[in-house]
């Protein structure tokens, strides 16, 4: 921990407060050595042949990391012993000089499997990105003032390029009202019944239609639901409730915003990195002397090598997926510009881990999605207290301040504190703090006994419109994930009821981003390729018979 904490240049390894290490020496006199990185989730080992070098170590992942156990056995002959229930297997991947690994590490596949597929090599790859990130990453890092343009071209040509207004159904034609209630309770708002633009099959009784803020169930996806709503129609109760937000405009007021949720009884959820992003050094929003050159980063990691991100689901959980969706803000716009934030902890860069690998601390004081080794999914403002779960935590992502905070009364959240802060809340990346735009966020219900995640998609809104709209479905918390593009608003289901993969997008225009094969064929993106942007997934808790 006393490395952990150092403000000095330090590897992704010196973050890694709970790692352990073996060593055994091979027969030619090179030494061998395993590092778990997190022995309590078991997922990420870092194997190393002969002096340590950041460069030719080994990223392995496990994976079976609930039931596989993974030890190097000493002795004259050392190997990996692997464990699985009753059976076990033992494999020397450096045999023959190193041959295996060598053939695993030059085929290039971004998981190669060793040790007869009981293992994966981690090799790195280059992830997928689009013509405008590839656009917007050039101007900013080649043209002088490159952040202000950027910013300036998306306040006046993408400035509410992706509202949606949905036609009102005529009062004759009321059957998207009549469903019988599905999934978490409704938004207190009014229930009239409009034109649906979302792409996502649902079980209704008037196909095209949606009543706003009921819930619908997903049409062969169990225990998956969607729902719709507009601001303007939320119960004024919630609109003038407690907590600072700005008053809606009239073109929030009446934008379609789009919902999922995900019964936690049945779905765990997973985080990954992407493999450029978020990324690891400066935000250049921190404020001067708060930073500190001497050190590649915030916290002292200037890159990730030996670590391997690759921006692409675990190939044995990729028949399972039942969705993907886009995770949250890359580091350059993932710190506090001002206020009280960013004034401490060299201005608080988001913080994310994934497979229990702390790869940037988490802050105090910003907005937190994690999920425990136990598989719970939980949210909350992070607290320096909280470090005590570290050795317990699978996957995090921290984004900002947030929209709702927990009540200590109970019930629904109320607006964050800094939900009316522009800069405060860091709220826009853009050069003039624009805040009505396309934004994505996430939010935790809490009904009787049943918990969902809900993931939502605002065709243009401001932090306060998300805040009182999460708020009129009885969300307890909620946070922002990312913002003005479909493809970081992205959430894709797959849906396997016929026995082929059919890939269906919340919205129209998300699908553009997905690959296609030599054949003409979609790719799942974060599934069946490498995307430079991290992500989160599902999976069912148990295999579906």
């Amino acid at each position: 921990m006393t490395a952990y904490r150092a403000d000095r240049p330090k590897s992704v390894i010196d973050l890694q407060p709970f790692r352990t290490t073996q060593t055994a020496h091979l027969a030619d006199g090179r030494s061998v050595t395993l590092i778990s990185l997190n022995p309590n989730v078991n997922s990420w080992f870092i194997l190393q042949i002969g002096p340590w070098d950041a460069g030719t170590a080994y990223h392995l992942q496990n994976p079976s990391p609930e039931g596989q156990t993974i030890t190097l056995a000493g002795g004259p002959d050392p190997q990996l012993a692997l464990q699985l229930g009753t059976s076990a297997t033992k494999c020397a991947p450096w045999a023959n000089a190193d041959q295996e690994l060598t053939a695993a590490r030059a085929g290039g596949l971004p998981f190669a499997p060793i040790c007869e597929g009981h293992l994966f090599l981690r090799n790195p790859v280059e992830g997928n990105s689009s013509r405008l990130e590839q656009t917007a990453s050039f101007v900013r890092n080649n043209v002088p003032g490159g952040e202000m343009i950027v910013g300036l071209v998306k306040n006046v040509f993408f400035k509410d390029a992706y509202r949606i207004v949905a036609p009102t159904v005529p009062s004759v034609s009321q059957a998207a009202d009549s469903a019988a209630p599905a999934g978490p309770p409704p938004a207190q708002s009014k229930h009239y019944a409009v034109h649906s633009e979302i792409e996502l099959r649902l079980v209704t009784h008037a196909p095209g239609e949606m009543a706003l803020g009921r819930w619908y169930q997903l049409a062969d996806i169990p225990d998956i639901y969607a729902s719709a709503l507009q601001p303007g129609v939320i119960d004024p109760t919630i609109l003038n409730g407690p907590g600072v937000t700005r008053p809606l405009d009239r073109i929030e007021s009446g934008s379609m915003d789009y919902f999922v949720a995900f019964d936690l009884s049945q779905f765990q959820l997973g985080y990954a990195v992407g493999t450029a992003n978020p990324g690891l050094g400066w935000s250049p929003r921190p404020p001067d002397g708060v930073t500190d050159p001497a050190l590649p980063g915030p916290d002292g990691v200037g890159n990730l090598a030996p670590v391997v991100p690759l921006g692409m689901l675990n190939p044995v959980l990729a028949p399972r997926v039942v969705a993907t969706f886009a995770a949250g803000f890359k580091r350059r716009h993932g710190a506090f510009k001002s206020g009280p934030l960013s004034r401490v902890n060299h201005g608080s860069h988001y913080g994310f881990i994934q497979q229990g690998v702390i790869l940037s601390k988490l802050q105090p004081g910003l907005a937190t999605l994690y999920v425990l080794d136990d598989g719970s999914i939980h949210m909350k403002t992070w607290a320096a207290t909280d470090d005590a779960m570290l050795p317990k935590i699978r996957f995090a992502r921290q984004n900002g301040v947030p929209l709702l905070e927990s009540n200590p009364a109970g019930g629904p959240g109320i607006p964050g504190a800094l939900v009316a802060s522009g800069e405060d809340g860091n709220w826009s990346g853009s050069a003039n703090n624009r805040l009505r735009t396309l934004r994505a966020g996430a939010c935790m219900i809490d009904q009787d006994s049943k918990k969902y995640l809900v993931y939502g998609f605002f065709s243009t809104a401001t932090p306060s419109a998300m805040a009182r709209t999460f708020e009129a479905y009885g969300c307890r918390y909620a946070m922002l994930l990312d913002m003005n593009a479909l493809e970081h608003t992205y959430l894709a289901i797959y849906d396997r009821s016929t026995g082929q993969r059919q890939i269906e997008h919340l919205m129209p225009g998300m699908a553009a981003v997905d690959r296609k094969d030599s054949q003409g064929r979609t790719l799942a993106r974060f599934v069946d390729y490498p995307d430079n942007r991290d992500f989160f997934y599902m999976v069912p808790r148990t295999p579906r018979k």
